[in-house]
């Protein structure tokens, strides 16, 4: 092939540190924009961006060039550090240190952007906990639950 072509789609979640409310409704719009500028200024496509208090979704199109960690590093890292310039009351904001990375089917993006809208409603029903770990499951990932949550 004379081009290189990627469709390249990624579900991206991290919570904060000890899963400390931090994100309240108050300014999630604004973190969920900040991190699609992230994104864009990375040349990836935010194309939804989500959560709740404790925790993010980033459903997002990358390019081949970026490695999936440095997706989530690039959202985790400048998010941080803007949350902690803009909003002085969270100077004890961290994000958690690891994060998940799931791929995403084109086919499936429009319900993935659904899953992510409707994030407040789906935790009424189930915590955090139990959805990452049936991500994890339905990803064939192995893991020890004594090393998910840090």
């Amino acid at each position: 092939m004379a081009n290189t072509y990627t469709s390249l789609h990624y579900l991206i979640v991290f919570n904060t540190k000890n899963r400390v409310g931090h994100i309240t409704p108050e300014i999630e719009q604004r973190v969920w924009a900040y991190l699609g500028g992230v994104a864009r200024y990375h040349k990836m496509t935010a194309l939804q961006v989500g959560g709740v208090d404790d925790h993010i979704h980033a459903l997002v199109m990358a390019p081949a060039t970026l490695s999936p960690s440095q997706n989530a590093q690039y959202l985790k890292g400048e998010s941080s550090k803007w949350i902690h310039e803009t909003f002085q009351e969270l100077r004890d904001f961290a994000w958690q240190e690891g994060y998940g990375v799931f791929t995403v089917s084109k086919s499936n993006l429009e319900s993935v952007v659904s899953y992510i809208q409707k994030q407040r409603e789906s935790h009424r029903q189930r915590t955090f906990q139990e959805e990452y770990l049936d991500f994890l499951q339905k990803h064939g990932i192995e893991y020890d639950e004594r090393y998910v949550w840090g």
